[in-house]
C-alpha cells in the first residue's frame, strides 16, 4: 500500500505540475486508477482532457504486461471495410491467460473520425482503437481511450509547446509538452470541426509569431479564448475566416 500512495502523491505532483490545479473529483479519480491499475502520469499512461482523465495506449499495454497478458490478436474485418474511402474495422481479442476465451473488442477508423494529422493511417488508427477496446474490457478500465478520440488519435500534435527551460513550464504551461491550453484547443478544434491546419496559421498570424510556440502564454491565451468565442458566437463566420489562410498571401491581403 506504501507503494501505491507513493506513486499516487508522484502522479498528483506531476499532474499539478502539467495541467494546473485539479478538481478534487480528478484526484479522486487519479488516486483510484493507481491503485487499481498502477497507471503512471510520468511514463503518459493518463491524460487530462477537459477536465477528464482518458488512458492511452502505452497505458493499457503497460497493464496487460503487469497482469501477464498471454497475448494480443487483431484481424482486419474485410466485409466492412471500404478501402476507397479509407474506412477500417478491426477486431482484436486480449488473451489474458493461456486458457482465456478472450476479451474482443472492435474498432473503425476513417476520414470523418480521424485527425486530419493521420489521413492515409486510418488502417492502424483503427486497429490500436480495437486493441484498446479488447484490453479495457479485459482489465476493467472503465476510462475510455484518448486514441478513440476523433482529435487526439495523430502520432504528434498540431500545438507543440516550447521546451521548458531550467525546469520551468513552457510558454503554453507545460512541463513536459503537454499544456492545459493546448488541450483546450485541440477540444475547441473537435467540438466545432475546424482544420487544425488552418488553426495553427490563424494562431500564428494572431500572435504575431512564425510559430504558435514561439507566441508567451498571454497571447495564446487570449488566442484561446477568441476562437472559442468566435466558434461560439457564428462558427460559419470563423470557418470563413480560418479558409482565407488556405489562399495565397496575396489574396488574403
Amino acid at each position: 500500500m506504501k507503494a501505491y500512495y507513493n506513486s499516487f502523491v508522484s502522479n498528483r505532483r506531476l499532474a499539478r505540475v502539467t495541467w494546473g490545479e485539479l478538481p478534487r473529483s480528478a484526484i479522486r479519480t487519479l488516486r483510484a486508477l493507481t491503485e487499481e491499475h498502477g497507471l503512471l502520469v510520468s511514463t503518459g499512461d493518463l491524460q487530462l482532457l477537459d477536465g477528464r482523465w482518458y488512458v492511452t495506449h502505452a497505458g493499457l499495454l503497460r497493464i496487460a504486461r503487469s497482469k501477464n497478458c498471454s497475448g494480443i490478436k487483431s484481424t482486419l474485418v474485410t466485409r466492412l471495410c471500404d478501402p476507397s474511402a479509407n474506412r477500417w474495422i478491426f477486431r482484436a481479442t486480449v488473451y489474458k491467460s493461456l486458457r482465456s476465451r478472450g476479451f474482443v473488442g472492435y474498432g473503425d477508423a476513417d476520414p470523418s473520425n480521424t485527425s486530419p494529422l493521420v489521413r492515409g493511417a486510418e488502417m492502424r488508427v483503427a486497429e490500436t482503437r480495437a486493441v484498446n477496446r479488447a484490453l479495457r474490457k479485459a482489465y476493467g478500465v472503465g476510462l475510455c481511450s484518448v486514441e478513440e478520440l476523433g482529435s487526439f488519435s495523430a502520432p504528434q500534435e498540431p500545438f507543440a509547446a516550447a521546451p521548458p527551460s531550467n525546469g520551468h513550464r513552457g510558454s503554453n504551461g507545460s512541463s513536459n509538452g503537454q499544456p492545459r491550453l493546448r488541450d483546450k484547443l485541440c477540444l475547441l478544434i473537435r467540438k466545432y470541426d475546424l482544420d487544425p491546419n488552418l488553426v495553427k496559421r490563424y494562431a500564428a498570424d494572431f500572435c504575431g509569431t512564425q510559430e504558435l510556440r514561439d507566441a508567451g502564454r498571454d497571447l495564446v491565451e487570449a488566442f484561446v479564448s477568441t476562437v472559442a468565442a468566435e466558434a461560439a458566437k457564428d462558427r460559419a463566420a470563423l470557418i470563413c475566416k480560418l479558409n482565407s489562410y488556405g489562399q495565397p498571401e496575396e489574396v488574403r491581403s
